[in-house]
């Protein structure tokens, strides 16, 4: 059985990251809210546990708190930033707010040998780490040593070694922690003896195994979107069950360029999968009309997929199951720290499940992965290699691409600027180096002069982000001549658009989507 690692969650916007680390090195991780309760905890069989860190502090009344189980199971625990402070609160230390509040890059200084610094860091040395913490632990419970320190915090690293507890003070799993890869390596591998054998070949007999216990001989209906995370579920899904699959692509009329006639020719003629092409973009787009609110028209868009599923369900007779692509990224992110369900995130996936009316039950065989891990699998399935590299595209298509209402009109003048834009960034040899780039239509129309006419025309806006995660962004630095040669090509092949922008800002953590 494959080893598992259990992430205790207390609503860090890094605790993603620590999932992904600790897979990265080849140990199966799931993040669990902190109170999901003991049963839970103990079912989940771990390895070894990490806390992640957290906005709430230790030494206000009713915060968050590790549970006191956690240290009585005998498994490897490590604590990180706010979860190093409730393990020391827990076991019997002491923290209170500092007078000296880390935040961003900080230096600290390795005071002693432990196992979770063998070969990285020495006794003496000094290491950049990403800090991000206003308490500080003042007090150690019995048998914790310090083991690095820094300016703000006394207590940087922690380690009682008999009991295989430790705790940094610190971020391990951000970029801006050069050697926090290897510490949780260190951690996973080195003090809780995981194989670190989790492969994605490994992932695909499990997930093939558990879509035939779960759907028998039923039939299954697959919503596919074009994009990468449905495709690869459709063809993990045809391997599992073969002519027991039939997919249903819904064309809502906010597709990218040429997409439907890429997917049919796909799905239909190159993987001979059953597949119904339904074209419905003049009941999407009516639906849409004099919507302006984002979050409104994801609702609508994902309450009218619900529809046509269901009246295609009825059409083929006797689909008892309905697939989909759903990530990991989704289901935690439509779960809050507390374990509450959010209301404005990822709410054009079905995470919670479907209505009753469609008395079907959801087959998601890649809600326990992120999307490089997708990626993963579906070069283990064979899939094209321009499928599995396409840039992510919203479920809700141009949609909220395009601010205020929607139009047949301003999707048709947004199709095509977007495609001139990925195709200046292809031939430009540059579409692998980003990892999502698209046009939106700005809400706004400018005057101008184009010849010898004056216009009033809209005003289109580019954008490009790099990102490791999926979850933080930096804009890509184009050159000047890239970005000129693409806004003069948009405003002389797309009439209708006069002026062309480009969107250099940042984005912190959260979704990477332009809205």
């Amino acid at each position: 059985m494959t080893d598992r690692v259990l992430i205790l969650d207390f609503g860090s916007q890094y605790t993603q990251l620590i999932a992904r680390r600790v897979r990265e090195s080849g140990v199966y991780s799931e993040i669990h809210p902190f109170d999901i309760g003991e049963s839970a905890i103990r079912q989940f069989g771990a390895r070894a546990i990490i806390l992640s860190g957290g906005p709430a502090s230790v030494a206000a009344a009713g915060t968050p708190a590790a549970p006191p189980l956690v240290f009585d199971l005998g498994v490897p625990v490590l604590g990180i930033c706010y979860g190093e402070q409730t393990m020391v609160d827990i076991l019997g230390g002491a923290v209170e707010p500092s007078d000296h509040r880390e935040f961003g890059r900080a230096t600290v200084r390795v005071e002693a040998d432990c196992r979770l610094f063998d070969g990285v860091w020495r006794p003496g040395e000094t290491h950049q780490v990403w800090m991000s913490h206003g308490d500080r632990v003042v007090s150690l419970p019995d048998g914790f040593r310090v083991v690095a320190t820094s300016e703000g915090a006394p207590f940087a690293a922690i380690a009682d070694e008999d009991r295989r507890f430790c705790g940094v003070q610190f971020h391990p799993e951000v970029v801006h922690t050069p050697s926090g890869a290897r510490l949780l390596k260190n951690f996973t591998h080195g003090i809780a003896g995981c194989a670190g054998d989790w492969t994605m070949a490994a992932f695909r007999d499990q997930a093939i195994e558990r879509i035939r216990a779960q759907v028998g001989r039923g039939r299954v209906i697959c919503g596919l979107s074009g994009g990468v995370d449905s495709s690869v579920v459709a063809v993990l899904l045809h391997e599992a069950v073969g002519e027991q699959l039939t997919c249903i692509f819904v064309d809502h009329g906010l597709l990218r360029e040429g997409e439907a006639e890429q997917v049919v020719e796909l799905f239909r003629n190159h993987y001979n999968i059953p597949l119904v092409h339904r074209e419905a973009s003049d009941r999407f787009l009516d639906a849409l009309a004099d919507v302006d609110d984002p979050e409104r028209k994801r609702k609508i868009i994902g309450g009218l997929f619900i529809d046509v599923f269901e009246e295609e369900a009825k059409a083929i007779g006797g689909a008892k199951f309905l697939a989909q692509g759903t990530l990991y990224p989704d289901v935690i992110e439509s779960i809050s720290a507390t374990g509450g369900p959010s209301v404005t995130i990822k709410s054009h996936h079905n995470v919670g499940g479907l209505p009753e009316r469609m008395n079907m039950d959801l087959v998601e065989p890649a809600r326990d992965l992120f999307k490089d891990e997708v990626r993963a699998l579906g070069r283990d399935l064979g899939l094209p290699e321009a499928f599995i590299r396409r840039h992510p595209f919203p479920g809700p298509g141009l949609a909220i691409r395009i601010p205020g209402a929607v139009t047949r009109e301003k999707a048709g003048l947004l199709r095509r600027a977007d495609s001139i834009y990925l195709e200046e960034i292809r031939d430009a040899g540059l579409y692998d180096e980003i990892w999502q780039a698209f046009a939106a239509l700005l809400p706004v129309r400018a005057v101008g002069v184009m010849g010898d006419e004056r216009t009033y025309d809209w005003v289109c806006a580019l954008r490009a982000v790099t990102s490791t995660d999926g979850m933080t962004a930096d804009s890509y630095a184009f050159s000047h001549d890239f970005l000129s040669r693409t806004a003069t090509r948009i405003v002389n092949e797309v009439p209708g658009i006069s002026r062309v922008v480009y969107d250099v800002t940042s984005k912190p953590p959260g979704t990477i989507e332009w809205e």
